[in-house]
C-alpha cells in the first residue's frame, strides 16, 4: 500500500504538467525529493513530501498572494494524515485515532469522498461517527473528518475547514479583497 500525506488535484489532462508542478513547489519549500503519484482518477495526485503538509497548505496560500504563477495548474491541496486500506473497520480505526484532535467542546463533520470504489459512504459516515464523541454541525462544523476513497486505499485527516486550500476559492477570495 502506497503512503502518501497529500492529496493534489488538477485539471484532468493536466496531471503531467501538474506533477512536475507540485514537484517544484515542494522543492521551493524545502523538499528536494517528493514523490508524486498520478493515480488512475483522473486530475489527483498523491504526493508523499517531507515536510508537514499542513505547513505546506499555509506556504502555498502565502505563495498564491505574492507568486500565483507558481500554482498554475494546481487548484486542491488536501493533507492526509493516515493511510489505510478501504475496508470500513480500518477507516474507522483510524478516524478513532485521530478524532481526539477534536476539542470537548467543538463540532465536527465527516466528509467523504470516494473514486473507484463499491463502499457506501453511508456505511463509513456511520462507523466512523460512532468513533467521534463530538457533537455533529454539517453546515458550520469546527472540524472535519475528511475520508478520501481512493480505490483500494483511504486517506484521512482530521482538519478545519481552511486547513483544505482550493486555489480557485483563494483567488475570488483574493479578487473580492482588491476591489474592496
Amino acid at each position: 500500500m502506497r503512503k502518501f500525506n497529500l492529496l493534489v488535484t488538477t485539471f484532468r489532462g493536466q496531471e503531467v504538467v501538474a506533477s512536475s508542478e507540485i514537484r517544484d513547489l515542494l522543492n521551493y519549500l524545502g523538499d528536494s525529493s517528493p514523490e508524486v503519484e498520478i493515480t488512475k482518477v483522473s486530475g489527483l495526485l498523491t504526493v508523499k513530501t517531507s515536510l508537514d503538509p499542513f505547513h505546506v497548505i499555509e506556504r502555498v496560500g502565502e505563495i498564491l498572494s505574492t507568486e500565483p504563477w507558481r500554482v498554475g495548474s494546481l487548484l486542491r491541496f488536501i493533507p492526509i494524515e493516515d493511510v489505510v486500506p478501504s475496508r470500513i473497520e480500518d477507516i474507522a480505526e483510524s478516524v478513532e485515532k485521530l478524532a481526539s484532535k477534536i476539542p470537548e467542546d467543538a463540532s465536527f463533520r465527516i466528509t467523504v469522498e470516494k473514486r473507484h470504489t463499491s463502499l457506501s459512504s453511508q456505511e463509513i459516515i456511520k462507523a466512523s461517527a460512532e468513533k467521534v464523541q463530538r457533537r455533529v454541525d454539517l453546515k458550520n462544523p469546527d472540524y472535519i473528518v475528511l475520508i478520501e476513497v481512493i480505490g483500494g486505499v483511504t486517506g484521512i485527516s482530521v482538519l478545519k475547514p481552511s486547513q483544505i486550500l482550493s486555489t480557485t476559492k483563494f483567488e475570488k477570495t483574493a479578487q473580492k479583497g482588491s476591489e474592496q
